[in-house]
């Protein structure tokens, strides 16, 4: 049978010669990754159920989300982290390396046809040099350090196909905003994208890495690329070990193929809330910011920090402005420092950070206040996700444009004079929730319970839980906080009960890879989630957990009204409408859903 890149991969890593969209198999995994926020949640796991480690050969910790230690939860959570790997003879890239899935690239841990999971939902950006790479909640990741392997469900193929010629000033930035711009959040929900077409054979490694980054953002399991001659070469240099690449059949199947004309493409800008509201940059010039950021997994290469020096390279950043630069690794920052990069961001009036994730996580610079308008290179800017500001998403060259012009400009229009500040804006500070409920009911496969209606699409994991409240590991510590960052459902933890049931829209539970964003739920005493469909990593999660989702389509014709009681059998599927009698059905239970939520838990006996 003819495969896919990606069906290719994974054959290679299970016991099967050939797999197919939909089946679901044991992938061995070559590389196992936890973070430091993740990190003491995968080793409590481990500590709880009294597992082993398969091999610590393969195994690492990466401290990318506070590399300076600054936090004292996040600094407690990297020392339980020390501790444990002293103890398994465990290898720690710690807060002087960088950000984890590029030091994988730059250790030759990684490499073509290669398969690694990690508690960072951008580990798809290892599809870039033609790996398999995915995000994994805390479960998943403490059963692959055990097992060396773990379960995924064979998800199908789209083939993208570029053609033209990519305009000089448009970035691999902009290539991705184009996409997003055309695909939106979920349109590629569930599926693996591969890439394809001349003007993709000359991208570049950090112009693959800038895009595979993003494959989360559009709902996507992993947007993976052939690996080019150039790939092949920068891998073999650093592997640890002989590779063999993998390219998919002639006559793969894909669900769909895309042909787009590139030249077609424009500089692009997301609007503040939802990386996928994208426009053209000229709708937006002009606008005043108060910070810019350059960093993060999708725009800290070094490429990156050379266009950035290139528009920086005496200029000065606007009166007021504040400029935050976070190059990628360690690697990166002493080459900015051999080429002269570092001077020409200091003389511009920079701030230059040590390597790491920066303005993405909570846990180092980047992060803004109430009213504050930044500019940023990173992946992510759902609503509180850098801080109570709002931010949108550019390419290096056009933040640092920015920077220097007070507003968002791009690179061939920076005014001769800044835009400065009139004013400072009024800004408030939201209250702390005090109420918390702990009470879980007894699980069963038939469930009934009153609905809760939360009509919205794309609900984000910092809408679910916001990435502030990451330190807090105690289970019965973090309902207070759901929904905390969804607005018009602040208080739902107050007037919320046990029992009750979360109807939702598509791609619930999208963005990053915590454990909490499940886990706050069981705290209230929340049933089930139903939704019209899941965020990948969310719905491996709430599998993990023995917390009840279902996917049910069409959800807004079914006539549910909040407050009403509903009844749901988890085997079948069907639903019924205690109010007015009325059944529809969900998708049932799979077999190995069932089998996890019997025994309580992945981890579980």
């Amino acid at each position: 049978m003819a495969m896919t890149l990606l069906e290719k991969i994974l054959a290679s890593h299970s016991k099967y010669s050939e797999v197919h969209p939909g089946q679901i198999v044991d992938i061995d995994i070559d590389c196992r990754v936890a973070r430091d926020f993740g990190g003491a949640n995968v080793v409590k796991n481990l500590n709880d159920f009294g597992l082993t480690i398969n091999d610590p050969e393969k195994t690492f910790f990466t401290f990318d989300c506070n590399p300076t230690g600054s936090d004292q939860k996040y600094a407690v959570n990297q020392h339980l982290c020390r501790m444990f790997a002293r103890e398994h003879g465990i290898k720690v890239y710690d807060i002087d390396a960088g950000i984890g899935t590029h030091i994988l690239l730059e250790e030759g841990i990684i490499y073509p046809g290669s398969t690694v999971v990690s508690t960072d939902s951008h580990a798809n950006i290892l599809g870039a040099v033609g790996a398999f790479g995915q995000g994994m909640g805390d479960m998943d990741i403490a059963a692959t350090w055990h097992n060396g392997k773990v379960w995924f469900k064979i998800p199908p193929s789209i083939k993208i196909s570029f053609e033209g010629k990519i305009q000089d000033n448009v970035s691999s930035k902009d290539i991705v905003l184009n996409l997003l711009n055309k695909f939106g959040a979920n349109s590629l929900l569930g599926f693996s994208v591969e890439m394809y077409g001349p003007a993709v054979d000359n991208l570049t490694l950090d112009d693959r890495i800038t895009i595979s980054s993003m494959a989360t953002e559009m709902g996507a399991i992993i947007i993976l690329f052939p690996p080019s001659k150039e790939i092949i070469d920068y891998c073999s240099l650093r592997a640890k070990t002989r590779f063999i690449p993998f390219y998919a059949d002639a006559d793969a199947h894909y669900e769909n193929t895309y042909s787009i004309d590139v030249k077609d493409f424009k500089p692009m800008v997301s609007l503040p809330g939802e990386p996928h509201n994208t426009i053209n940059v000229s709708e937006v010039i002009g606008k005043k910011i108060d910070s810019a950021f350059i960093g993060s997994c999708t725009n800290g290469r070094i490429t990156d920090m050379i266009k950035t020096a290139a528009v920086l390279k005496n200029r000065k950043v606007a009166p007021g402005v504040v400029l935050k630069i976070v190059p990628a690794t360690d690697e990166i920052w002493k080459q900015c420092l051999a080429d002269g990069l570092i001077d020409i961001f200091k003389k511009a009036g920079a701030l230059v950070s040590n390597a790491g994730c920066a303005g993405c996580a909570a846990g180092q610079v980047g992060q803004n206040g109430p009213g504050e308008v930044t500019i940023s290179t990173g992946n992510r800017n759902f609503s509180g996700k850098q801080g109570k500001g709002s931010v949108y998403l550019a390419s290096p060259e056009m933040v640092a444009a920015s920077a220097i012009a007070g507003c968002i400009a791009t690179p061939d229009r920076i005014p001769e004079n800044p835009c400065l500040f009139v004013s400072p804006e009024k800004s408030t500070i939201a209250e702390m929730k005090d109420q918390k409920h702990t009470d879980i009911p007894d699980k069963s496969t038939t469930i009934e319970g009153r609905i809760w209606l939360v009509a919205r699409d794309n609900i984000d994991t910092d809408m679910i839980f916001h990435n502030r409240y990451l330190a807090i590991t105690d289970l019965k510590e973090m309902g207070v906080y759901t929904f905390d960052n969804l607005k018009g459902f602040e208080d739902f933890p107050k007037i919320a009960k046990p029992g009750d049931i979360v109807i939702s829209g598509k791609n619930f539970g999208c963005g990053s890879s915590r454990q909490q964003a499940v886990d706050c739920f069981i705290s209230l005493g929340i049933q089930a989630i139903i939704a019209e469909s899941f965020g990948a990593i969310y719905e491996r999660n709430a599998i993990n957990a023995a917390f009840p989702i279902l996917i049910c389509k069409d959800l807004a014709e079914k006539g549910l009204k909040n407050g009403d009681s509903i009844k749901v059998d988890l085997k079948t599927g069907r639903i019924e409408n205690r109010r007015n009698k009325e059944t529809f059905n969900a998708d049932p239970f799979s077999d190995v859903q069932l089998e996890v939520y019997k025994k309580g838990g992945l981890l579980g006996k």
